[in-house]
Parts: structure tokens; C-alpha cells; sequence
């Protein structure tokens, strides 16, 4: 076997490697000084309490409430920046909903669906039919059947089972640009064919003008009723970073200059919470890799750079093959240009 393989880990260095002794993350768990639960920084995370957002809140709840009396809650659009709270409101709704719901007997069914992910007719149909069964995924495959039998199987389990269903369409807006709105027409048209059963809707957008793509009949319909959340202002984004602060780390770990300096940072994106989060957590995963036992402004710079150039480099990856050779013709002219400009002249001989 090759000596520089296995120096290089390449290949397996035998079963001495495999004892356990002297494991690289026996040191590094040790080390652990500054975090205390990660999760609190992860934008999935769905904290006890929301800052500034109690009328939001309030609005959703009054919406969704007659689901508990056994009543179809109006559908609801929500609005709103990145970053500001529109998806773990109404998770974090749902789950209360569901948690009153079994307190009293009541039957509830919620279901989440990121509409990057899954979008097209078949996905969106398939996610609703597991909220109502555990068993959905061995009678309907993740694919191959005709979308009408899906429907017909979805509208089957759906009275079987019985209950209110409140679904959340997150970028609701990439459902309807990948795959158009036939599919919104059916699952809002789909309680006149249902008599023991209910299905609510909850479309998020960050774009206010995709109703505008919607047939008058489907945006009648989606829209009942409407909300928008209002970007956070900076002291209320510093209000956010110390409620998951004192969740996220030890006592003393991070310099209180560091919360004020990523909620400020992060006003200026809108008022994106979210960003200010990943600021925060990056910041402190920087000083923990170089041994420091306190997260100070100085490794929010380094977070910085480091999120901005993680940003270029997701771009440039997606960019198709035209373009990326086009980009590196410029960069590869940039060299033998003393001043940097350059004629298309010039980038189309090098590309």
C-alpha cells in the first residue's frame, strides 16, 4: 500500500487508528468554554418567546382560531423581509395550536413545506397526505402516479381521518413560479370536495407582487386574509441576539459590544434577524478555533468576511458556464492592466 496514500488519509492506516486512544475530539469537546447550545443561533430554532412580534402573533392566532372549534380558518398570506420572523411565527403558532388542540380532544394536523425544496403538484400534495397518516408514504409513492389519483387518494385520507389541516407554503412564491398556480387552485378549492375534514393555508413570501401571477380566482381565495412583518430596527434585533445570547452561552463569553455591532450590522440588511444570528454564531465559532475563551468585535469582522465571501464563492458556483468563463477571461486580464480597465474587445480574445 502507499506510504503517501496513507500519509495523506487516503487509505485506511489500520485497525491502531480505530482504538480510540488519543482521538483528535477528545481535546476539542474539552474545550468547549464558549458555547453552551448552538442550536439557539440555528435559524430553524423556534425560541419560547418572541421579541416584537406579540401583535403578529395575536393576528395569526385570532386567524387560526376557530380550527379549534372545528371550523376552517380563513387562508393567510404572509409578508415580509428575510429575516423577520415570518416562518417561526408561524411554526411556533402551529405548534401551540396542535399542543391546545390535543389538551382538549381536539384533532389538528399542521404541516410544513418549503416550497424551494419541494415544488411541484405531486410534492405538495404527497407532504399534506403525511400530516393525516404515518402510513400515506407505503399506499402513495414519492412519485409515479398521475396527479389526479394523488389528489383522489390525498381527498380519501383527508375525510378518513378527520380534523382541520394547516398547512404552511414557506416561499410560496417559488411554488408558483416553478409550477404555476393550478396547483393553489386545487388545494383551495379542495374543501368543497371534503365533508369530514378541513385544509387551511398559510402562503409565506418575501415578495409582495407574486399575487400579481395568480388567477383572480386563486388570489381571491389565497388571500383572505394578509399580513406583513416590518423589518426589525437595530435595538430590537440587539433585543433578539441577547434573549438567545443568554441560551446560546456561557456566562461571560461574549463582549456585550459584540450584540450591539451584529444588530447593527444586520439593520442595515433590512432588518434581517436572521443575518445578525449567523453573525453572532460564526463570530464565536472563529474565537473558539483560535482558543479564546471570550467572542470580541474583532471576530465579528472576521465573520464578516468570512459569510461575505462564502456569499461570491455560492454565487459564482451557480453561475452557468457562459457567464463563469466570461468572469474568468476579466480576472485573468486584470493581471496585465495596470490601470484595471479593459475593452470587451480584450475579454472576448482571452475568453
Amino acid at each position: 500500500m502507499p506510504k503517501a496514500l496513507l500519509m495523506a488519509g487516503v487509505l485506511p492506516m489500520g485497525k491502531k487508528q480505530n482504538s480510540g486512544k488519543n482521538n483528535v475530539f477528545d481535546r476539542l469537546i474539552q474545550e468547549e468554554r464558549i458555547f453552551r447550545n448552538r442550536e439557539a443561533l440555528a435559524s430553524t430554532y423556534i425560541p419560547p418567546e418572541f421579541p416584537h412580534r406579540d401583535n403578529e402573533i395575536n393576528n395569526v392566532a385570532n386567524i387560526l382560531k376557530p380550527a379549534l372549534y372545528g371550523a376552517r380558518p380563513s387562508n393567510i398570506l404572509i409578508y415580509g423581509q428575510t429575516g423577520t420572523g415570518k416562518t417561526a411565527v408561524a411554526k411556533f403558532i402551529c405548534k401551540q395550536i396542535v399542543s391546545k388542540a390535543e389538551a382538549e380532544g381536539k384533532k389538528i394536523h399542521t404541516a410544513y413545506i418549503n416550497c424551494k425544496q419541494t415544488n411541484t403538484p405531486y410534492g405538495i400534495l404527497t407532504n399534506i397526505g403525511k400530516t393525516y397518516s404515518n402510513d400515506w408514504e407505503d399506499k402513495v409513492p414519492n412519485a409515479g402516479w398521475r396527479i389526479d389519483k394523488v389528489y383522489s387518494a390525498l381527498k380519501e385520507k383527508a375525510d378518513e381521518d378527520g380534523g382541520i389541516a394547516i398547512v404552511i407554503l414557506d416561499e410560496i412564491d417559488t411554488l408558483v413560479s416553478k409550477s404555476g398556480d393550478d396547483i393553489l387552485y386545487h388545494l383551495t378549492g379542495l374543501n368543497s370536495d371534503l365533508n369530514n375534514s378541513k385544509i387551511s393555508l398559510i402562503g409565506i413570501s418575501n415578495d409582495t407582487r407574486f399575487t400579481s401571477w395568480l388567477d383572480p380566482r386563486v388570489k381571491s381565495r389565497m388571500g383572505e386574509e394578509s399580513l406583513t412583518f416590518a423589518p426589525y430596527n437595530a435595538l430590537q434585533i440587539e433585543n433578539i441576539l441577547v434573549q438567545r445570547a443568554k441560551m446560546a452561552f456561557h456566562e461571560g463569553a461574549v463582549d456585550p459590544l459584540v450584540l450591539s455591532y451584529c444588530s447593527s450590522r444586520a439593520a442595515l440588511e433590512h432588518g434581517d434577524a436572521r443575518k445578525a444570528l449567523d453573525l453572532l454564531r460564526i463570530s464565536a465559532e472563529i474565537a473558539e478555533r483560535e482558543g479564546q475563551e471570550i467572542v470580541t468585535v474583532k471576530y465579528v469582522s472576521k465573520a464578516e468576511n468570512v459569510m461575505e465571501h462564502d456569499l461570491v464563492r455560492s454565487l459564482i458556483s451557480t453561475l452557468p458556464l457562459q457567464p463563469k468563463v466570461t468572469l474568468a477571461s476579466i480576472i485573468l486580464n486584470r493581471g496585465s492592466k495596470e490601470n484595471g480597465q479593459q475593452t470587451t474587445g480584450e475579454v472576448y480574445n482571452t475568453y
